[in-house]
């Protein structure tokens, strides 16, 4: 949460650069793009060589740039869904590739099979933790909850890893094992807060088998969608016909 809450002072800081390139022709997907290749392409090129300190500088630079390509959108009116979408998506790019490499290094030059475990497992539980949330929120739920989001597991291995490249001793193994712990807790907390709001508002079980609107494993018809005749969620029919009543996740304003 604390990296959330220091957004707002670090977008101050690059408003003047957000704002020029706003008035150029530069697109707010081009930036978002260019920022993900540049954290990915930072991070195989220099973090699976266990050049630290330069990597970390250079992606952080990068880094920037997912806060630019907001201010741009707005001041342009462009922001949309498939922003945020691809937005997100980039995110998860650039968090997998800057984990890829620590394992890669680590399990070549690094020479530690405890923390290519590490690694790997902060890679899979990021990952997690995002589908979570995104899972909770295209259901309806809530999800702002956690003790170490992306914003605070970026900035712990940024500087752990650029102060581990100076020469400080073991920070860059303590960091990911704390990560491990750090990630799993918020996977944890997730779950649970999404586990009360269902709980609380009395959502009774479907029938046996059932998982959920997606139907990928629910009774009656194919798919798991509702035989012909039976209610649906909306509370009226279906027709032998199809379905009358779509369902649709919520939707995501672009870059908040």
């Amino acid at each position: 949460m604390l990296a959330s809450k220091a957004r707002p002072q670090i977008q101050k800081v690059l408003d003047p650069v957000s704002q020029w390139a706003a008035r150029s022709s530069i697109s707010p997907d081009v930036v978002t793009i260019i920022g993900t290749v540049g954290v990915a392409g930072a991070a195989l090129g220099f973090f699976t060589r266990g050049v630290f300190f330069l990597g970390t500088i250079v992606i952080t630079l990068f880094v920037f740039s997912d806060l630019m390509d907001g201010v741009i959108a707005r001041a342009r009116g462009m922001s949309s869904k498939w922003g945020a979408f691809l937005d997100s998506t980039s995110d998860r790019v650039g968090d997998a590739a800057i984990f890829g490499s620590l394992v890669i290094w680590y399990a070549g030059d690094g020479d530690s099979t405890p923390l290519v475990v590490a690694a790997l497992i902060c890679l899979v539980a990021g990952s997690i933790t995002s589908y979570v949330k995104a899972r909770a929120e295209s259901l309806g739920f809530t999800c702002n909850v956690g003790f170490a989001e992306r914003g605070e597991r970026l900035l712990t291995l940024l500087v752990a890893a650029g102060l581990y490249g100076l020469g400080v001793p073991y920070l860059l193994p303590a960091a990911l094992w704390f990560l491990v712990g750090a990630t799993s807790l918020t996977v944890v907390q997730r779950v649970i807060h999404v586990y009360r709001q269902w709980d609380r508002a009395g959502d009774p079980p479907g029938p046996r088998g059932s998982r959920g609107p997606s139907g990928s494993s629910g009774s009656g018809g194919p798919g798991g969608s509702p035989a012909p005749g039976a209610p649906l969620p909306g509370g009226g029919p279906m027709s032998a016909g199809g379905p009358t009543v779509a369902m649709t996740g919520r939707g995501v304003p672009r870059r908040p």
